[in-house]
């Protein structure tokens, strides 16, 4: 085992969780990664009502995968602005969706019926097949987290059907589960929450490493190779989603106990936060650098999702502006040649 620090400082929380409403319309760019000097924010409510909405994953075509209903979870796919598809496990007492890869398959988790005490199953939609996926290790609690686009997932099992402690992180393609507990530091609880489509994927996730600790540390798996991420000197940090550019998301929990969303670039951390939030998660990313979470509205009390869409640095801007005046003196020089040669 390999153990890096790819920042200087550190959540674990179990993930919380049809109106949508844009405060600012977004531009499409397509942009370096590192160019970001915000980001336009569409919000998303709970269209059940009920004041819960996480929004947890995005493809490049922006569809967005995710669950709503403080009752009883159901799952979801959304494209903006208001176009929801439920998705929910067949003969499920609750799912929830939590990845999507560009071909729209997804990964998720569901509660069954069983009596007296229900258990936790991993699931994946591909294609429209509902597939079960537990670790044969323990098939009463297991959550699929995250899917890349050859359909290998993330997740974790625990040894009862209550769940934590005891969680082992793993990976599972094909019906073959990875331990990825076993490449991390010594921990009690790790969990797998997401994965990149690269040729030896990378794996980010969270561990916590002494029930006598309230702390959390996320983590990079590069084939192997772990990187502990722990930004802004925190207390408490999860690493949640990963694209095909490096980029990490998830997020912290400051000196003060405010949870932070942030965005790791390449071990360069921003800090994130929708306007007034008083609790900011971000769970998802795409390739063109659009991110998803939720956050705790003060002024609701409830838990509402957003879209960040990023706007590019003035320094970006002049040169797109600067290709485009290029483009269009060589358009000018073109004309001039074919006048010239009438």
């Amino acid at each position: 085992m390999i153990v890096l620090n790819r920042s200087r400082n550190t959540v674990f929380r179990p993930f919380r969780g049809i109106a949508a409403r844009c405060l600012l319309a977004a531009v499409p760019l397509a942009i370096a990664p590192a160019a970001h000097a915000g980001y336009n924010l569409t919000f998303v409510t709970d269209p059940t009502g009920t004041g819960l909405i996480n929004l947890l994953g995005i493809n490049d075509s922006g569809t967005i995968a995710g669950f709503d209903d403080a009752t009883t979870n159901q799952g979801f796919t959304l494209t903006l602005p208001h176009s929801f598809t439920t998705v929910n496990f067949p003969g499920a007492a609750s799912t929830q969706v939590t990845g999507i890869n560009a071909a729209g398959d997804l990964s998720g988790f569901y509660v069954d019926t069983v009596t007296p005490t229900p258990n936790t199953h991993g699931f994946t939609d591909i294609g429209g097949t509902f597939t079960t996926v537990d670790n044969p290790v323990s098939t009463v609690f297991n959550q699929l987290l995250g899917i890349n686009n050859s359909d290998e997932t993330v997740g974790y099992y625990a040894p009862t059907a209550a769940g934590s402690p005891g969680d082992i992180a793993y990976s599972q393609k094909g019906g073959v589960f990875t331990d990825i507990n076993a490449l991390l530091p010594s921990n009690f609880n790790s969990q797998a929450v997401g994965i990149n489509s690269a040729s030896t994927p990378w794996i980010v996730g969270f561990y916590q490493p002494d029930p006598g600790l309230a702390t959390s540390f996320g983590f990079l798996d590069e084939g192997g190779t772990i990187t502990t991420i722990d930004p802004f000197g925190s207390t408490f940090t999860q690493a949640l989603g990963v694209n095909n550019l490096g980029e990490i998301v998830g997020f912290y929990v400051d000196g003060s106990g405010v949870q932070h969303g942030y965005i790791d670039n390449g071990g360069v951390f921003t800090s994130f936060d929708p306007p007034d939030s008083a609790s900011t998660t971000i769970n998802g990313l795409n390739d063109k650098g659009d991110i998803v979470g939720f956050y705790t509205n003060p002024k609701t009390d409830t838990v509402d999702g957003f879209v960040g869409t990023p706007v590019p640095e003035p320094s970006t801007w002049a040169m797109l502006l600067a290709g485009f005046a290029g483009l269009g003196f060589l358009g000018y020089r073109k004309t001039l040649r074919g006048t010239a040669a009438a």
